[in-house]
């Protein structure tokens, strides 16, 4: 099957659940059936092998052997798929005994959907997703891993745009993705960490990344955390249906309960890389003041906005000598005064920011404000020590009819300057600079870019601070609107 061929009937899938089911929900129910419906299928498909192999010699013992999950009896697809009444109890029972049967693999892999609730997904809905993925089969000799992989990522993409703002809590962009990974250059046996990890998409694509450069991507060590539990088993999914085995995503709130841990410690990643929720206001401050795990680097950030706590998380959990972070963060980071002045100077001076790369404004379902990139190094190269790189790659896009977005050549020049680090004003639409410490101190150890490589005034930087401050004040203030309309809602008010 083609990858077109199988979008397609993906699509359509989700589309079965069109009118009870809001679109920004397809995504909790689509993708535990397309899961199931993999993983009863490639059995068949290893139950197959195994009796070829072995014949009439074939026993009990010798099959489980071939068999990546364990199904228990009257759990497989076609025991739901002809189920003719109850059939979100049977769906819901015959899950729930598959996650049972393989505690360490697939614990929580479907969610927490209630299957049964018929006003929710009434019958006849589910009735026809189970059916749209009857029609093909998912084992390894109808679809190729690869197209399987790139087919799930495509109905993220697809569900993306259907969730808007929601996106952002579990789609990162594929091209910013793309750009991070690029940077941060995972190699054969890393051990790679995203503490806010959404559907996977970062660690997924460092594992491309090392293949593409020739290294083997089943040495690397791979490592996620999500607070969200639907979430995070479409994480787990997403990397096995790209051919990974050998990982751990946990849940869990990686402020309140890190759960990458190694004794009673924190675990020191190679590459730790995240796209967090930005300026989270209830992140847990009066708890980070007495961190046991020592992660509040360089000071407090402050109670209502998270955005340096997930920087000092990540910088706490880079190894000492070959660790490298990239975070992406709003700009607000690069200048806010109070606590968060405080905390980005100390970073300075301790010499591990190594740079800060500006992206076009409108490449998130989350925002439209423009963002950045921030890259640490526990060890910068010698003629980069005492210097931040700065980049503004803010033109590099082509406009979009809702998201700009950025091409593999936009990507392919951001990254070469990157790792040149030559000064370049204004070239293939990029300008970059060195900067020294000193520099940047003369600054108040103010990061924002266009104090270094536009030769700004320090009124029309200021100018461009205080629109970017404007702007996510604004989309806080919506946020709680929303919140307050729910909750007036609630209480039986007319919001």
């Amino acid at each position: 099957m083609t990858q077109q061929q199988l979008e397609s009937v993906l699509w359509s899938a989700a589309n079965a659940l069109r009118g009870p089911v809001d679109p920004a929900d397809f995504k909790s129910y689509v993708f535990p059936v397309m899961f199931f419906k993999w993983i009863s299928d490639s059995f068949n498909h290893e139950k197959a092998r195994a009796v070829a192999d072995f014949g009439q010699d074939l026993t009990a013992e010798i099959e489980a052997d071939y068999h990546t999950f364990t199904i228990p009896d009257k759990c497989h697809w076609a025991d739901v798929h002809s189920t003719a009444v109850n059939v979100g109890v049977k769906l819901s029972t015959t899950l729930q005994r598959i996650q049972q049967a393989n505690p360490k693999t697939l614990a929580g892999v479907f969610g927490d959907v209630n299957w049964a609730n018929k006003d929710r997904l009434p019958e006849p809905a589910l009735t026809a997703l189970l059916d749209a993925f009857h029609a093909v089969r998912l084992d390894p000799d109808s679809v190729d891993g690869d197209v399987l992989g790139a087919a799930y990522e495509y109905l993220l993409r697809e569900f993306a745009e259907a969730s808007g703002r929601k996106a952002g809590e579990f789609f990162t962009p594929r091209h910013v993705v793309h750009l991070l990974v690029r940077i941060l250059d995972p190699r054969s046996g890393d051990s790679i960490a995203d503490p806010a990890c959404g559907s996977g998409g970062m660690l997924v694509e460092t594992v491309g990344a090392v293949q593409a450069a020739g290294g083997d991507p089943r040495t690397l060590r791979l490592n996620g955390q999500e607070i969200n539990l639907t979430t995070a088993a479409i994480a787990k999914m997403n990397l096995y249906l790209h051919g990974l085995e050998d990982f751990r995503v946990v849940r869990g709130d990686t402020f309140r309960e890190p759960k990458l841990l190694t004794g009673s410690g924190l675990e020191k990643f190679d590459v730790v890389i995240a796209n967090p929720p930005f300026s989270l206001q209830n992140w847990g401050a009066d708890a980070w003041a007495k961190d046991p795990y020592g992660r509040v680097i360089c000071g407090l950030p402050p109670a209502k906005n998270g955005d340096y706590a997930w920087i000092q998380h990540m910088v706490s959990t880079m190894r000492p000598d070959t660790g490298r972070v990239g975070v992406v963060m709003p700009h607000g980071v690069l200048f806010r005064g109070g606590k968060e002045a405080a905390i980005r100077q100390c970073l300075i001076e301790n010499d591990t920011l190594e740079a800060v790369i500006g992206l076009p404004s409108n490449l998130f379902y989350s925002t439209s404000i423009p963002v950045c990139l921030l890259i640490f190094r526990a060890s910068k190269p010698a003629e980069r020590r005492g210097k931040v790189l700065f980049v503004d790659a803010s033109a590099r896009f082509a406009a979009g009819k809702n998201q700009n977005t950025m091409s593999d050549e936009d990507i392919e020049v951001i990254d070469v300057a990157y790792k040149r680090g030559q000064d370049i004003d204004g070239e293939n639409g990029l300008s970059l600079r060195l900067v020294n410490l000193a520099e940047i101190a003369d600054n108040d150890f103010d990061l924002n870019i266009g104090r270094y490589i536009k030769g700004e005034t320090v009124a029309e930087a200021n100018v461009e601070e205080a629109l970017l401050a404007y702007r996510e004040a604004r989309e806080r203030l919506t946020a709680a609107e929303a919140v307050l309309d729910e909750k007036l809602k609630a209480a039986g008010f007319d919001a």
